[in-house]
This record gives structure tokens, sequence and C-alpha cells, in this order.
């Protein structure tokens, strides 16, 4: 054993501890992986020291890599082979490497020379790409710089200050398309005598010349949470390579901006929004300059940013300086620096990616593809690790969603036809026709949201149940879709492309706010944007991704149509409705990762089953590509009791089905249980409900029994409160309790011994927040967390899962528009009993991985233990007697080889709790 550590030490020094056997063996398992490359997943328990080893052993593999290409083109060097140009590689390398040139000094005066003969810094292949939208670029200003005259600066203000509509602002540039002879397609036209109009671009990639650099070999590593990013920081801060490679955290703009104009909208979309209308304003700004100069012609200006937080590009500078010196910083680190500084980290850690080793992002900026474009991610023949990939397919599909709402289509449509009627006269050809197609798309889906049912489906209706709510809700497939609204004979990549190009979007949304204001009398926001909730702009972003969405194949997803529902007591009009794309399969979203990256790596405390994931994610991957790997916990096997309880303290069985769990009988049980646990279990007890509605009911009924007031007298009782914003404080105020009462003398007064916690599967307390110690001494999870059979989604899911690797049947049934009552979950039922195969095992698995993460809150270190009570009568049976699906056989390997699975009674029970917290507690003074 301690030659196996010595040799760990050896191979992977910047662990900062002695690792144990099975962090050395993840840690080789990783480096093995990375070496061959494809897709691997690495699984191992939560509180393993699983993000320290991905770290040392990743990071390790990259420093080798560069170490050995810096030898190889010495080696040359010295013996005079090397190549005119500078590029060492050779061609026994393997083709990702050789991609790759180590930073050297005699190449860095070279490369400038070469950015600048290739365009003012467009990079290696002497190609800027588009990384965001028009609206999305930020540009600065140096405001020490006097581009314009006065008599300029006086005409601008004029206009500025004119309350009147003008033409000029609102209206499109001509357009035409392919057909209309346009050379590469639809695409604006300037107007002649114009002059082109440089901004401040060209300057700002020459300054940034210094921070470019060449493209390096990178590790991208990424999380599902902010806080989960800001543990892996804190992690890397443990180890060397915090101050030896450049390390950049990127996260949203409502985590990043400082702007408090902007932070005051609260909403996402809205900041989003907002952030991007602020860096377009100095486009607007320039245009009504233009028409001033002499013969239609300015000299080149400067643009001034919107926000004040990005004019002054030595301030950005200023600020990638500090960061590459303070080394390794987090989402925090960053605001505050950024705060300090009054500049803005949100662009300028995006500055930073190019250059950056380890580039530290959440799930959507890495796996959707807009987000990976827009931030000007690379990943070819780099590294992609996905931490927390339990759930990845499910998490990377819902990613691609496209939802619109009634209120929204509606307040688009009214838009478009206002911009429509104003300048009608004023517009091109290829304008007016593009503006008539978004509107008969739009009148379209306001049809099929607000249209009657037929006589056919009130007559299926009332066959198919008696008593039952109508069948408001509905799925289609796009192509019937299309069909049955008679807009498939569309392009709908050529109407995008107009989208795209024309910047319709924000003409229409300006035009609309702008003449609204004026005729309220009120005051714009600067940049003339509402930001109420449904803002036009968030609207039509909406209409944009169901459009995009219509353009996948048909099988690829779903359309869920949510009928308007009538306004209750009788009043008149509409309310609810919208029309959804979902999503159904990953595969080719997640293949565009894999083709361009070296080496993919998902790893989790508990990926099984891993056929699932494979099938929906990569199932074209040959077997030589894909590489599994799983260690067992750290904690010996005295340190954790994980027991399936049956039965309660009156011998009642525990069934909480969907059917029998809110009984008031089965809700008294639970609490008679929970009163005798309080006083065997210490410290911390976390109970996991299926729900907030039904912790909500079960408190509600202790409270009016008195059972609460029972619990209350040995231990204080938290709940988990339905925000994620007052959640911190509650953990606190949980924490505090326990330290205080298990610290010091405890006064013969007071009986309190700790503290309890309800919380709720699937909420912020069962994922990502870590129960060590006295935190949690007992998870008790109540019942099997199934999610709700009522839900269109997840059933459209389901019967796509059930067809998988089925030649004979794609689905269930995907050629009819299935038809479901609104919150009934009958119809799931009957779904989920036509399963047979994959579906069926589909639906259990999302259940035992959300028990699987809640349970994995304790147990966080070697000396840590805990007791695990499965706390419902589907749990136990013994061992021999079980199935493949059976719950107990998808609990993870660490629990399930120490699950007792069958007990006689209550009293069995109590005296194993009351013997494992002896001899843990005696063991802890031994310990000391």
């Amino acid at each position: 054993m301690e030659e196996k550590e010595r040799e760990a030490e050896a191979e992977f020094p910047a662990f900062p501890y002695k690792p144990y056997s099975i962090q050395t063996d993840f840690m080789k398992a990783l480096y093995c992986s990375l070496e061959n490359g494809g897709v691997s997943m690495l699984e191992s328990p939560t509180g393993t020291g699983k993000t320290l080893s991905i770290i040392c052993s990743a990071l390790q593999w990259v420093v080798d890599q560069k170490q050995k290409q810096k030898q190889k083109c010495e080696t040359m060097i010295k013996s005079d082979n090397s190549f005119p140009n500078g590029d060492c590689s050779s061609n026994d390398e393997p083709e990702w490497m050789r991609n790759f040139v180590v930073n050297r000094d005699f190449q860095a005066e070279d490369a400038k020379i070469k950015k600048k003969k290739n365009g003012r810094g467009l990079g290696k292949t002497g190609e800027r790409k588009n990384r965001e939208i028009s609206t999305d670029s930020f540009s600065h200003s140096m405001e020490k710089d006097k581009c314009f005259t006065k008599k300029e600066c006086e005409n601008l203000q004029s206009i500025n200050d004119q309350s009147e509509l003008s033409d000029e602002e609102f209206l499109l540039e001509e357009y035409e398309s392919e057909e209309e002879g346009a050379i590469g397609g639809g695409k604006s036209k300037r107007k002649a005598g114009v002059g082109t109009i440089s901004s401040s671009s060209d300057e700002e990639e020459e300054d940034g010349l210094d921070e470019e650099g060449e493209e390096v070999l990178k590790v991208y590593f990424c999380s599902r949470t902010h806080s989960q990013l800001s543990q892996f920081i804190k992690e890397l801060r443990k180890t060397v390579f915090a101050n030896k490679i450049k390390v950049v955290c990127l996260g949203s703009r409502k985590n990043f901006c400082i702007n408090e104009e902007v932070l005051r909208l609260g909403n996402s979309t809205h900041i989003n929004e907002r952030c991007l209308e602020l860096q377009n304003k100095k486009k607007n700004e320039i245009c009504k300059i233009k028409n001033l100069g002499a013969e239609g012609k300015v000299r080149r200006t400067k643009a001034f940013s919107g926000c004040p937080m990005l004019r002054s590009h030595k301030l950005q500078k200023g600020f990638r300086n500090e960061i590459s010196q303070q080394g390794a910083l987090d989402i925090e680190d960053l605001v505050h620096l950024g705060r300090h500084m009054r500049t803005c980290p949100y662009y300028g850690s995006r500055s930073m990616v190019p250059t950056a080793d380890l580039v530290v992002l959440p799930y959507q900026s890495l796996l959707s593809k807009s987000a990976r474009e827009s931030l000007g991610l690379n990943l070819k023949n780099n590294i992609v690790i996905i931490d927390e990939a339990h759930n990845l397919a499910d998490s990377l599909i819902n990613m691609y969603n496209a939802k619109i709402t009634l209120s929204q289509l509606e307040n688009v449509h009214s838009h478009l036809e206002k911009y429509f009627g104003r300048f009608c006269s004023l517009l091109g050809p290829g304008n007016r026709r593009h503006i008539q197609t978004l509107m008969v798309f739009t009148r379209a889906f306001l049809q099929v949201l607000l249209k009657e049912k037929d006589e056919n489906d009130v007559r299926q209706d009332s066959e198919n149940s008696t008593g039952a709510k109508n069948a408001l809700d509905s799925s289609v497939a796009i192509n019937e879709f299309l069909f049955s609204l008679n807009i498939d004979n569309i392009n709908l990549v050529k109407l995008l492309k107009y989208i795209k190009e024309s910047n319709i979007i924000h003409k229409v949304s300006r035009y609309g706010d702008k003449a609204a204001s004026l005729q309220k009398g009120s005051v714009l926001k600067d940049g003339g944007e509402n930001y109420e909730e449904g803002s036009i702009l968030s609207g039509f972003q909406s209409l944009v991704d169901l459009l995009i969405s219509l353009t996948n194949n048909d099988g690829d997803g779903r359309i869920i149509i949510s009928k308007a529902r009538p306004i209750s007591s009788g009043q008149q009009g509409q309310q609810g409705g919208f029309l959804k794309y979902v999503m159904l399969t990953g595969e080719k979203i997640f293949s565009e990762i894999v083709e361009q990256a070296h080496a993919v790596i998902l790893a989790g405390g508990t990926l099984q089953p891993i056929e699932e994931t494979r099938e929906r994610l990569f199932p074209w991957l040959s077997p030589n590509k894909f590489h599994f790997f799983s260690c067992s916990h750290i904690v010996p096997p005295e340190s954790i009791l994980p027991v399936a309880l049956s039965c309660g303290p009156t011998g009642k069985s525990f069934d909480f089905s969907y059917g029998s769990r809110s009984s008031s009988a089965m809700i008294e049980e639970l609490g008679l249980l929970l009163c005798n646990l309080v006083s065997v279990v210490p410290e911390g007890i976390i109970v996991f409900f299926p729900s907030f509605e039904y912790v909500e009911r079960v408190y509600g009924a202790w409270k009016s029994s008195g059972i609460l007031d029972r619990i209350m007298k040995k231990k204080h009782v938290f709940r988990e409160p339905r925000g994620n914003t007052h959640v911190e404080s509650v953990l606190k105020e949980y924490q505090k309790t326990i330290d205080t009462l298990s610290s010091g003398p405890k006064e013969d007064s007071t009986p309190l011994n700790g503290a309890m916690l309800l919380a709720v599967v699937g909420g912020k307390i069962s994922e990502g927040i870590n129960f060590s110690d006295g935190m949690g001494r007992c998870i008790v999870m109540v019942g099997l967390p199934y999610p709700s059979p009522s839900n269109i989604e997840l059933l459209e899911r389901i019967k796509h899962i059930e067809g998988l690797g089925d030649t004979n049947s794609k689905t269930l049934n995907t050629s009819a528009s299935d038809a479901y009552c609104d919150g009934d979950a009958q119809a799931g039922f009957g779904i989920l009993r036509s399963c047979r195969g994959r579906g069926k095992e589909y639906y259990e698995n999302l259940c035992m991985k959300a028990v699987n993460q809640s349970i994995g809150r304790a147990i966080r270190h070697i000396n840590d233990h805990a007791a695990i009570l499965l706390v419902d009568l589907r749990y136990a049976s013994e061992s021999s007697k079980r199935s493949c699906s059976h719950p107990a056989n998808k609990l993870p390997r660490w629990i399930k080889d120490r699950l007792v699975s069958s007990t006689n009674n209550y009293g069995e029970v109590h005296r194993l709790l009351h013997q494992f917290f002896k001899f843990n507690k005696n063991r802890g003074f031994l310990e000391d």
C-alpha cells in the first residue's frame, strides 16, 4: 500500500494530501482516458475527493503534454531539424497534438506579425468568427479621445432630444433574398453614398494582441450550478496549479453584472436584454451622426458603449492583468474585482478564454451550441469534463426546448401589425414579404391556441372519460403541426436568416415601445426599452426559438399545445395557453461535442445505469472509444447504516405510493417514527419528501395532532423554503443550532439534542449541499419520489425512450396527436402501464437517481458516519428475491452492499440505530 501511495505521489505531485487508494485509481483512470481520447464515464461516490482528483489528474496530463512538446521542439532545434515556420510538430505525433503549439519566447514576435498580416489579429486561421450577434459585441471608448466636432455633438444632442417618431430610426435597410439576385444569398444592402463607418473594434483587436496570443491546449470543466463551480475553484486553490496555469471562470450576466441600473431589473432575461441593448446603443448613435457628414460620409469615429462599466478598454486590460496575477478566482472574486476597478467582469472574463489553460463554466455555456459560439469556445482537440453528469441527457435536451405563451404571441403579432401598417409603403419588397410571412406564423399560432375544440374532439373526450376535465393539452409531431396550420410550404431557414440579418426584432420592438410611450406621455428608460414582465423583446426571442425548433427533424421532438383556458367566475377573456417544443433526443447535439473534443469525461457520484446514457447520447460510438470506471467509497463498513424500513412503531406498513401517502394514518405513522428517531439520533436529521406540497400537508397534520410539539422537545425543526434566495439563511440557522447544542457543556434544563431539516427531493438542498459530520447524522428518505405522471413532457420522453433501439416502432404513438387531461395523472399511469422496456426503466431510474443524490448528502469524508433510512415497504426485500428493476438494486454499490433490507419490526431498527451511534461515538473518543 505504501509503495502504491509513493507511486501516486510521483505521478500526481499536485495532490495536496496523501491520496487514498481509490483516489489513486481514479486519477490513473482519468489520466488514461485523456491519453486514449473518446468518451469516458468515471464514477466516484460523493465525499471521496472526486473534484480534487479530477483537478490533479487532468491538469497534470495537460502539463505533461506541453512538456513533451517542448522537449521535442528543443531536441529538433538542437539537431537543426526545426521547421522554418516554427512548427515543431512531427508526423509521428497524433493529429490533435500537432494542432497545438507551445508558447515559446522565440515564437511570440512571429505570432504578432502573422496576426497583423492576416488582418488585425484574426487568429490562427486568419478568420475572425462572429462570436455573437452584433447586438452582443462589446465595444469601448477612450473618453480622452474627442472624435466629434462641436457642431456634430450639438446636432447629435438635438436628434436625441426629439420626441416625435423618426422614420429613419426604425426603417429597415433594403433586403434581397437569393432568388432576387443578391450575391451569396439574402442580405441587407446599404444605400449608395453612405460611407462605411468603422467602430473601435480595429483598435480593440490591435490592443488585444498581447492578451490573445496562440490558442493553447485547454480543459473545459463544467458543472450544474454556480455554487458547484465555486467549490471547484476552492479545491483548485489547494493545489500548485492555482498559480501555475491560467484559469478563467465564466458565468451568466445576472451573476456577473455590476451595473446597478441593470441589476435592478432582477429577471435574468431582462438583464440580458438590457445589457445587449446598452452594447448596441453605440451603433444607433453612429447611424444618427452619419447623415450629418458632407456627401453622406463621415470620418472614422470611436463608438461609446452604452454601459459605463465598458467605456474604458484600458480598465478591461487592467482587469485581465489582475486576474493573471491573482491566480484562480471564482465568480464572487471576479465580481468584487470588477466593482473595485469599475469595469465589467462579465466581458472581462470572456476576453480571457483564448489564452486560458482551464475554463470553468456552467452547463448551459458549454452544452448549448449557440452559447458556445457566443462565447467563442473552441472545443477542437481540447478536453471537456462534465461533472454531476447523472442527469446529463435530460439537462442537455432541456436546453433546446422552446416555449412561447399566448400573451407573448398576442404582443408580438400586435407589434408586427402596427409596424407593417406604419412603414409598409416605405419598405422594399423583400422586407414586406418577410414581415408578412412572420405575421402568417404568429396568426396561425394564435388560432391554434384560441380555437375551440371541434365536435370530434369533444365526442372523443366524452367516450374516454366520464366527468373528467376537457383535454386542453395535446402533443403533435413537427410535420403534423405544420401541415395542420397550412404553413408547411414556408422556407423557415430563409426566414430565420432574414430575422438574424435584418435586425427586424429590435426595429419593431423599439418602434412599438416608443410609440406606446409617446401615446401614454411617459418617459422611456435610457435605450428605449420598457422592461415589464413579458417585454416585447423577450416575446420576439421566444418566437425565434420556436421557429428554430421547427427546423429540427420530425422525430427529434414534439410540439405541446396547451390551449387557453376561459377565465373563471364567468368573466370574459382567456388565460394561460402556450406552444412548446420539447426536444426528445440529444444524440445529434452531443455528437458535435464528442467529434470536436479530443476527450470527453463524464464524472459523477452515481452514473448508473450507464447503458441508458450511452443509448441516449452516443449510441454510435465504437466500444474502443468508450470507457467506464467506478470505485468504492472511502468510509469503512461500520461508518454507514442503511436500512430499508417497511413498518413504523405501531406496526403499520409504510406505503407512500401516489394513492396512499396522503392518508392520515400514513402521515401519523411517519410522525411517530420521527418522534422515536429524535431520541436515538444525535445532532442533525435530514428528512427528504417527494414534493413541497406533501411537506406542507404533513407539517400541517403534525402541527394539529401534537406530533410536531413532541419532535420539537428534542430537536428544532426547519423547513426548506421554496425560494432559493432563503435556502442559505435556513441552512446557516440549522448548522448554528447543531453546533451550539453539540459543543460545550449542556445544561440539564435543555433537553434539545440537535435539529431536524425537512427537505424536498429535487430541491436545492438535495443536490450540491454537503451535510458532513453532525449536519447529517441520519438521512430519512420518505417513499420513492417518482415524478408526476401528469407531466406531458415527461410522458413524451418516456414514449420516445421506450422505442430506442426498436426498429419496428419508434415510440408508443408518434403518428397521431395525443390529448391529455390537464393535471390528471390517470392518462400518465395508463402510458406507464403500457411500457414494458426502456420507457419504464427510464421512469424508475429518474426516481432512483433523485434518491441517490439526496442520500449522498451525508458521508463526506473518511471519518464521517451516518444512518440512512429508506422508509417504504417497496425498498425492503430479501436480496436473493430482488428483480433487476427493484429499487434496492439501483442504489449505489457502497450503500447496496451494506443495506439491511429486511427487518421484522421497528424495535429491531431502533436497536440497530442505538448500537450504531454508540459504537461511532466511542470510536470517535478513541481517535481523539
